[in-house]
């Protein structure tokens, strides 16, 4: 029986080394790694099993999955943290919230008629120096949902960049946001060749005489259709139907790897892009993908990353069915030291808002 279990624990030992090395390999040149990162956590979680299982019995083969994971650590760090020496915030910190509004619920996906009313009180309860929003809506027509005017008036962050995606009928925009209560000095774009809602802006902001840029960016998102969900649903509950599993299940496989490889792609043009700036960065966003990503590595690159810094626990920011892990960043210049990183767990999308405290 030991025999069998090793050869299975040398399995999960090479998948937790391969989830480890698809952080520095581009889905767009390998996909298949891209899915042994987003299994990160259930191939440690096994590795750790298995410690605990050989060193029950006084054998030495501990010693393997024990080496696989200090190998892996500073994977393991983008998922959990201990702050035991949480620092103080004080009144001079830059307050920096991120938050993939889910278009302040338009198509009432949450069955609520006062989810619009709830999330804008949040974030008026919240009232960041820095407001970076994703999958942002506004109407120029429809006067309850002119979210330009509202979260503008609602926050001390009055000053805003908005860049559009998508425009209906002249009136009705959909894209990105960024609110600050700093002076905006320049305003640009980093635009993806993609049909979907994805784009990254960058806001150049001065700070005590300082110019800092920020990023706000959404990345390619996975689109599971409503068909995916049901099927993701009938697998949990075990109520699936054996005829179609393997065709449903090669769609979503094939929705996640088109996401990889785009995303891959998206990375890599705002990597080089924060690589050429000159100033200090903030950088916010729904990224789409985990901290064993290789967007997640390429796009933080030399950065700090809040959560790493200013942490603690197991952190989650999707709020949805699939997948229940980080996928939403706030990282910065190592100019700057993060405080209090957290997120509100009461959420009305699919994402939870995210926030830092930054100070030079």
């Amino acid at each position: 029986m030991n025999k069998i279990l090793l050869w299975i624990n040398y399995a999960f030992i090479i998948a937790l080394l391969g989830a480890v090395a698809s952080k520095y390999i581009s889905p767009n040149h390998f996909w298949l790694l891209a899915f042994f990162g987003l299994a990160f956590p259930l191939f440690l979680a096994v590795n750790v099993l298995f410690i605990i299982y050989w060193f029950a019995q006084f054998k030495l083969q501990f010693i393997f999955s024990f080496v696989a994971i200090l190998f892996s650590a500073k994977t393991c760090l983008g998922f959990i943290q201990f702050d035991l020496n949480p620092d103080d915030v004080s009144n001079k910190d830059i307050k920096v919230m991120s938050y993939n509004s889910m278009l302040f619920d338009l198509y009432n996906w949450s069955k609520n008629s006062e989810s619009r009313n709830l999330i804008l009180t949040a974030l008026a309860e919240e009232n960041p120096d820095i407001l970076c929003l994703q999958e942002f809506y506004t109407s120029e027509e429809k006067g309850d949902f002119n979210n330009i005017d509202t979260v503008t008036g609602l926050l001390n962050a009055k000053n805003n960049h908005v860049e559009f995606t998508t425009t209906l009928r002249g009136n009705d925009h959909w894209g990105i946001a960024t609110f600050t209560k700093y002076p905006i000095i320049k305003k640009g774009k980093i635009e993806f060749n993609t049909s979907a809602n994805n784009i990254c802006i960058y806001t150049d902001i001065l700070i005590k005489k300082d110019t800092v840029r920020i990023y706000n960016m959404h990345l390619q998102s996975i689109r599971f259709s409503k068909a995916d969900y049901k099927f993701i649903d009938q697998v949990k509950n075990d109520t699936t139907d054996t005829k179609d599993e393997v065709e449903k299940s090669k769609n979503i496989l094939r929705r996640l790897k088109r996401a990889f490889v785009k995303r891959a792609i998206q990375a890599d043009a705002i990597s080089a892009h924060i690589e050429a700036c000159r100033h200090k960065v903030i950088v916010c966003g729904d990224f789409n993908d985990t901290p064993a990503s290789y967007v997640y590595h390429t796009v933080r690159g030399n950065l700090e990353d809040a959560f790493v810094e200013s942490g603690s626990g197991f952190e989650q920011t999707y709020a949805g069915k699939f997948p229940k892990f980080r996928i939403d960043y706030i990282l910065h210049s190592k100019e700057f030291n993060s405080k209090n990183y957290h997120h509100i767990t009461e959420s009305l999308t699919d994402h939870y808002p995210i926030v830092s405290y930054i100070s030079y």
